[in-house]
């Protein structure tokens, strides 16, 4: 006779993960995104070598820049050429990229918040400005990539070849260059930068190259720290004032009857408190 008794067993919950296992995880995904990001960087070096000759490019340079958080800009790339100063700022994001700009912040997927990219490189070269010469200033170009593995709704003047401050895919970077470099070709019969110049911008940033590996991991703490700050600012229950996870705030977020704040998950479920049109309001 078949035994049945242990179809009627209860269900035993699934355990959590210890403590230990989640921080392997943790590590692991940023292990995975930082080999996405060198992947990308490979990708945007490999098309770089490609240009012609007479350029000349750095990768990943870091210099001071008092206006900065950490007190210093890291560049992506830069490629100086006989019509211009390209810099490079380098994107490794998925999904829906929305944004202006004028907008302090754009948006991935219409919830998670990045920093205006062109604000950002922007920065970054008014910080290289302090260091080349002033007779170089106005030959600058912002160049803002993205990897193919997102979907760019911006405003229109940012992918202007014609504009110096152009967002594009990253597959196309080269070809940007070139075309950005044949146009402004047309408009002057001698080059911008002569070949003196190229060199002397190229020695005078590769001088102020900060490599100290120990100022570099410095900058990227800063930069960590911060971003965990404004997270934590951020993600708070109104009522109590309960730090909440990123996802606890996607969701009131994205909820209309949160009306546009921050419950913590008791306050959520609760009889208490929800926020509409000014008045507070009680959950029947």
């Amino acid at each position: 006779m078949i035994c049945l008794l242990g179809l009627f067993k209860k269900k035993e919950k699934p355990q959590s993960k210890p403590k230990k296992e989640q921080t392997s995880n943790k590590k692991n995904n940023e292990v995975i995104a930082g080999r996405k990001g060198e992947i990308g960087e490979y990708k945007i070096d490999i098309q770089l070598s490609q240009l012609p000759k007479e350029y000349m490019y750095l990768n990943d340079i870091m210099i001071k820049n008092e206006k900065s958080a950490s007190g210093y800009s890291q560049i992506d790339h830069l490629v100086l050429t006989p019509y211009g100063i390209f810099v490079i700022e380098t994107k490794n994001y998925q999904g829906t990229i929305y944004g202006g700009r004028n907008r302090k912040q754009w948006l991935i997927n219409g919830k998670f918040k990045m920093i205006n990219p062109v604000i950002q490189n922007y920065g970054h070269i008014q910080a290289l400005k302090t260091i080349v010469d002033k007779k170089f200033h106005s030959n600058f170009i912002s160049l803002i990539s993205f990897t193919k593995r997102c979907k760019l709704i911006i405003d229109m003047d940012l992918r202007e070849i014609s504009a110096d401050e152009i967002v594009i895919y990253d597959i196309y970077l080269t070809e940007t260059i070139n075309r950005k470099v044949a146009i402004t070709k047309l408009k002057h019969k001698e080059p911008l930068l002569t070949e003196a110049d190229i060199e002397q911008v190229y020695n005078t940033l590769s001088k102020s190259n900060i490599t100290d590996p120990t100022k570099r991991d410095q900058h990227n703490k800063s930069l960590k720290e911060k971003t965990s700050t404004n997270k934590s600012a951020a993600a708070k229950c109104v009522v109590c004032s309960k730090p909440v996870s990123q996802k606890v705030k996607d969701y009131c977020m994205a909820n209309k009857k949160f009306g546009g704040k921050v419950y913590c998950y008791d306050h959520q479920r609760s009889r208490y408190y929800i926020q509409n049109s000014g008045r507070q309001l009680e959950l029947l």
